[in-house]
């Protein structure tokens, strides 16, 4: 099989907040395939679908009520089929989540699952004997409170990692692994690309009785025996020519070369959450960067013999990174860009990262949507919190500052129509209409940067070394590939910062491949102003 993947540039597209087609206020399949072109110019190879499968909606579609069809609010099968044909024919491939740690509760399997013991679906799931005062253990989940919900109907309670209407798949059960496999190939057949695998780290338990000492979501990370179906999905995925990246928490940087090395890896590439590193008090965050350019220098280093990372800053989970790390500045979404849209691996971009989005200005709880924010408001509530200070606290760093609808035009160009969600209210200074007719902005800066990226093997193939690895504002570092390097030297805050260059990186004559100043300069001691970034090749 071949590995595609490699030099390739993937785009993150949240269904959603994409492009509404048909003026219902949500972003659609067939509002994706009308901006293939956008994306075929910027540089994409892939673009990857949060899910579209049907669902209740209660955490935005990672609650799958039927794997093998589509929600409506996004379209049908058909519209799919279309917009994959229609991607295929700009050579972009299509990737799509597959969400198999958990199912929706309105998912058939459950519904019988709970209609007795010796239902023959009971086992597609996690059951324990319990009371309405005493779960099986004290376990919490990833969104708050207990992992587990009683059902008085039959005497016991089910498992959950997340909301209580996402039930975990109890994949000790080979019928329930069976009934996977089978829904992954169909979709393999259907024609898509490859999958995003969301939690996947998570489908292995540690036995109920498992002692907490200090990680509480231990008992469910990255548990022993989880290779066994790790093994199982890499025979299903080995059988087609295809791209997949598992999101692995729990899986850090000395054990992701087992999950991905290319003789007997589970997968391709691994998201790991390592990075997503926060200083200050809560609400009041912001993003370490230290910390960032050491847990990623780290990842690079000890997947170069055997694994391949996966590079992003931004997602569906996060704030903005331009807002957590900088401010709206082009300076500031270009900076940030270079520095990890140039390491090894294959980077993605989350929609509208390319245009330097920003966090949204929450200012009314009635905005926010996102499931475990909502959870920690009234958790804060409950705690005597006022309203006024929980909304700051679970707003600061929420899930939705990235899933407001996307800024086509300066009134958002999303839909004729009431968005489902608001639009952030700097779209008049950050949109494509804008970006697109101004040839420093920072959308053309990621196309220069993604054409570049593709243009040298250094980039694909090269070793990585950080330079300057103390220096708590610049990130530097070389790709290095037999004789050829190029250097990457960026200022990732907002104030002029004075640095002394490695004697290698300025002995040999050099060449800017890239800058995002119009004036920038390469010497022994620089002042590299705030959020510069330079990219230089040595001449051969």
């Amino acid at each position: 099989m071949t590995k595609w993947w490699k030099n390739a540039v993937g785009y993150q597209i949240y269904p959603r907040s994409f492009m509404d087609s048909n003026d219902d206020g949500i972003g659609d399949l067939k509002g994706i395939q009308a901006k293939l072109t956008y994306l075929k110019e910027l540089g994409i190879d892939f673009i990857w679908l949060n899910p579209i499968y049907k669902s209740p909606n209660v955490d935005n579609g990672y609650d799958i009520s039927d794997y093998q069809a589509i929600n409506p609010e996004f379209g049908t099968l058909e519209d799919l089929k279309d917009l994959l044909a229609a991607a295929h024919e700009l050579g972009i491939r299509l990737i799509m989540d597959l969400v198999v740690n958990h199912t929706s509760d309105q998912h058939p399997w459950f519904i019988e699952s709970k209609k007795g013991k010796d239902n023959p679906y009971r086992d597609y799931y996690l059951w324990a004997d319990a009371t309405p005062e005493k779960m099986p253990n004290n376990w919490q989940s990833f969104f708050g409170g207990s992992t587990w919900t009683y059902d008085p109907n039959t005497k016991q309670a089910y498992f959950h990692v997340f909301a209580k209407e996402q039930p975990d798949l109890n994949w000790k059960n080979p019928a329930m692994r069976e009934n996977i496999y089978q829904m992954i190939r169909w979709w393999l057949d259907f024609g898509i690309d490859g999958f995003r695998l969301d939690a996947i780290s998570h489908i292995q338990k540690e036995p109920w009785d498992f002692k907490i000492t200090s990680n509480p979501w231990a008992p469910f990370m990255n548990v022993v025996g989880i290779e066994t179906y790790m093994a199982e999905l890499r025979e299903i995925f080995r059988s087609y020519d295809i791209m997949t990246v598992g999101e692995a928490s729990g899986v850090n940087s000395k054990t992701a070369p087992f999950w991905t090395n290319e003789e007997d890896g589970y997968i391709d590439m691994i998201f790991e959450l390592e990075h997503q590193v926060r200083t200050g008090e809560p609400g009041s965050e912001t993003g370490d960067l230290l910390g960032f350019k050491k847990v990623l220098s780290r990842w690079q280093k000890d997947m170069q013999p055997l694994g391949w990372n996966a590079l992003y800053t931004d997602n569906h989970d996060n704030p903005r990174s331009n807002s957590t790390f900088g401010n709206e500045t082009r300076e500031s979404a270009t900076a940030l860009a270079t520095a990890y849209m140039l390491l090894r691996g294959t980077p993605f971009i989350y929609q509208g990262q390319e245009l330097g989005m920003t966090n949204f200005p929450f200012e009314s709880i009635e905005e926010v949507n996102a499931t475990d924010s909502l959870a920690a408001y009234h958790d804060c509530l409950n705690k005597g919190i006022p309203p006024e200070e929980a909304l700051r606290l679970i707003t600061h760093w929420t899930r939705d500052h990235s899933r407001t609808p996307m800024h086509w035009t300066d009134f958002g160009g999303f839909s004729t129509n009431l968005p489902w969600m608001k639009i952030n209210p700097n779209t008049d200074k950050i949109n494509v209409a804008l970006q697109e007719a101004d040839p420093f902005s920072p959308l053309n800066y990621y196309k220069k940067l993604i054409a570049l990226r593709k243009s040298l093997p250094v980039f694909l193939d090269g070793s990585y070394h950080i330079e300057l690895a103390k220096h708590p504002k610049v990130w530097a570092y070389t790709r290095k590939l037999d004789l050829e390097e190029a250097y990457v030297l960026t200022n990732l805050s907002d104030q002029s910062q004075s640095v002394t260059l490695p004697n290698r990186w300025v002995n040999a004559p050099t060449m800017i491949l890239l800058a995002n100043y119009q004036d920038s300069s390469w010497k022994k001691t620089m002042t590299l102003r705030p959020f510069e970034a330079v990219v230089v090749k040595k001449d051969a």
